[in-house]
């Protein structure tokens, strides 16, 4: 399904269904300490019932699913879901096809909503009210990402400024180590009670790397099939000219929980 907003990718289309298969093979790469950073805060845990929007491939239940937490989980894409159920087989996870703008769970369900690295793409005029409501008293909003620091990282760096050559209005480019950005609408119903920033090193071969880049918004998601092709070729040949078969990128990761009121 195709995605057009406005503040994003100055409004050029992207559908993550086109980079699915791609998703799936090159994107479960958070490292133990991102999912002890999420059980330390005594969220997603046996006896909880959870619910992951635009859980993509399903990388944050699939993951979790060992610590006991009943999962619900719901992208907006047919094709992500298609690969997280496959990914997840024999387990009991309840995957939804559906917008976060649309979603519709009885009141006081979950004990946690999870977003990881899909919060910035919602309506949240929209969605924090059913956020609201869908949670249990005391229940938490939690909001996850992880991303490489092209300042920081030569590697990482090099690889940015290709896929702006091949997507100059790709606006994932630039990052830097912040705290997430929470809109104000949920300043009256919810309490920032906790958030954290850290840097960490995750490794990569060359053709995971590669596949890493593949599978961003500002590539796989939105360039023609010719396009992505010329790219990753070019993206090999600069890999081979500038990192070892094996290497570290430097990431950083932020967390930030929101509690109801």
């Amino acid at each position: 399904m195709k995605i057009i907003n406005r503040d994003i990718d100055s409004g050029k289309p992207f559908d993550w269904g086109r980079t699915s298969f791609d998703y799936a093979k090159f994107r479960d790469i958070y490292p133990q300490e991102f999912y002890q950073k999420i059980v330390g805060r005594k969220l997603c845990l046996d006896g909880q019932s959870v619910l992951d929007i635009g859980t993509g491939t399903g990388v944050l239940p699939r993951n979790m699913y060992q610590y006991g937490a009943k999962w619900t989980a719901a992208d907006i894409s047919e094709n992500q879901i298609e690969q997280a159920k496959i990914l997840s087989k024999g387990m009991d996870i309840d995957y939804h096809v559906v917008s976060t703008e649309d979603i519709s769970f009885s009141d006081n369900s979950f004990d946690v909503i999870t977003a990881c690295q899909c919060f910035w793409y919602f309506d949240h005029e929209t969605v924090m009210p059913k956020f609201y409501r869908m949670l249990k008293q005391g229940g938490s909003i939690l909001v996850l990402y992880m991303a490489w620091l092209p300042f920081e990282d030569e590697i990482a760096g090099a690889s940015e400024k290709l896929v702006l050559k091949y997507n100059p209005k790709w606006s994932g480019a630039g990052e830097t180590k912040h705290p997430i950005d929470i809109p104000d609408c949920y300043k009256e119903n919810f309490e920032l009670v906790y958030h954290e920033e850290f840097t960490l090193e995750i490794p990569f071969t060359r053709e995971s790397w590669n596949g890493r880049m593949k599978a961003c918004r500002g590539i796989g998601a939105s360039l023609t099939e010719k396009e992505i092709s010329m790219w990753e070729q070019e993206h090999m040949t600069l890999l081979e000219q500038i990192a070892p078969n094996e290497f570290d990128i430097l990431h950083y990761i932020a967390i930030a929980e929101l509690k109801k009121h």
